[in-house]
């Protein structure tokens, strides 16, 4: 590490870490202040910070998220978001434990076809407009479906970025995902039904008032622009396939949103200023701090330390190795973001796949993505789609806390993370 100033970087990390579990101070704030000390310690510069692939500002992941915000914008202004909350709670018969297991299962496959922020970006209106009609809190809602799209998204290559940093380093294709990874996680979602059977069950409260009139509800009649519908679906349709066309088009996902959205904007009636109004600035900003701060660390050494020193612990032993890179993976994803501990273990975890003589296909990546993947439901900042819901939920001002979200988040880790402990045995040593 680089003297004193990786110290001073663990401080400001940890300080902010604090003051962001704390809520004594927004965690925007409190981001922006911690990247802001970052730079002035040197822990980073404004080079590392804005324009380094690995350290910096992870300008893919806020250009993804800009364009899909502005695209939902210009949808939610068509009355689709009404049409699917009416549809979804009509099918569900209105019974609050229905309609969380229906948005859960519609969230796990709509994020391993996108990615879990698209996904949550899009289901996340339509869950607040569902807990609106049937007077529920959203909370529960929303965190639930959080926990869904971190866990559908595992399933394959596109589904989470730590899943695309992954193949790339590892050479792995979609169909390997969907092999070795879309099979747990089918199973970690139906024990997520379970735990949120029994997590919220105070909050499925069934209103025979709410519901009646819910149930009468036509919901054609929510759609009040189709055409502008007609041209969201459309450009909607066009960035999706682009995105599972990422292998063969070579567009960055946040290429392809950027320029659905520019479509979009171009070809409808809508105004810009209203569109860019409807984009959740405060959490693009935390991003921004978040991942200054992170590049401190990794710039000072902090992070290649601990992924050296889990190496180390490692060496050649392939099962103690694997069990122990999906554990620190996952406990580590839930304390930084998990791009870019995934940015900086692959490296690592492909030097030991190499010294164990492995190929690309080796347990110690699907470890490493298990660990990652789920690891980031641990806490309300440990992967992206939690930090995008809790901007949403506030500016609907239903906010959810730090802790509100951990405790559940906690518990959903532990579960699934030690049933992932019993899949990567069983699969790769016990029956190999």
């Amino acid at each position: 590490m680089n003297g004193w100033q990786s110290w001073a970087a663990i401080v400001v990390f940890v300080a902010t870490y604090g003051l962001i579990i704390s809520e004594k101070i927004h965690r925007v704030g409190a981001a922006l202040g911690g990247a802001a000390l970052m730079l002035a310690i040197g822990a980073t510069d404004d080079k590392s910070a804005f324009f380094s692939e690995h350290s910096g500002v992870d300008w893919n992941v806020i250009f993804l998220l800009l364009g899909m915000m502005m695209i939902v914008g210009v949808l939610k202004k068509t009355g689709m978001f009404e049409y699917l909350a009416i549809w979804s709670v009509k099918r569900a018969k209105a019974k609050p434990f229905r309609v969380m297991v229906m948005l859960i299962v519609i969230t796990a496959v709509a994020s391993a076809l996108l990615d879990n922020v698209t996904t949550v970006l899009l289901i996340a209106p339509v869950t607040l407009l569902v807990c609106e009609r049937l007077s529920l809190p959203a909370a529960p809602f929303l965190i639930a479906e959080v926990l869904a799209s971190n866990i559908g998204g595992m399933a394959t290559l596109v589904g989470d970025p730590p899943n695309i940093i992954i193949a790339s380093r590892a050479g792995l294709t979609f169909n390997d995902f969907l092999v070795h990874l879309a099979p747990l996680s089918a199973i970690l979602i139906v024990v997520l039904v379970a735990l949120c059977r029994f997590m919220f069950r105070k909050s499925f409260v069934y209103d025979e008032a709410r519901a009646e009139e819910v149930m009468s509800l036509e919901e054609r009649e929510a759609i009040h622009d189709p055409r502008l519908l007609v041209q969201g679906l459309v450009v909607l349709a066009l960035v999706v396939v682009g995105f599972v066309l990422h292998p063969v088009l070579h567009y960055e996902p946040s290429v392809v949103a950027l320029l659905g959205a520019g479509l979009l904007v171009a070809v409808s009636a809508v105004e810009t200023g209203e569109v860019l109004g409807e984009v959740e600035w405060p959490t693009l900003a935390f991003f921004a701090g978040l991942f200054i701060m992170i590049g401190g660390l990794i710039e000072t050494g902090v992070i290649g330390e601990v992924s050296k020193a889990l190496a180390d612990a490692i060496g050649d032993n392939e099962l103690g190795g694997s069990m122990l890179l999906l554990s620190a993976s996952a406990v580590l994803s839930g304390i930084v973001d998990n791009i870019p501990y995934v940015a900086t273990m692959a490296p690592i975890t492909s030097d030991l796949v190499q010294s164990m003589g492995g190929s690309g296909t080796h347990v110690m990546w699907w470890a490493l993505a298990i660990g990652a993947d789920l690891g980031g439901n641990a806490t309300a900042i440990g992967a992206s789609a939690n930090v995008v819901v809790l901007g949403i939920a506030e500016r609907n001002r239903q906010p959810i806390s730090f802790w509100q979200f951990t405790k559940y988040g906690l518990v959903v880790t532990i579960v699934t993370v030690g049933l992932s402990v019993g899949y990567v045995w069983l699969r790769y040593f016990a029956l190999a």
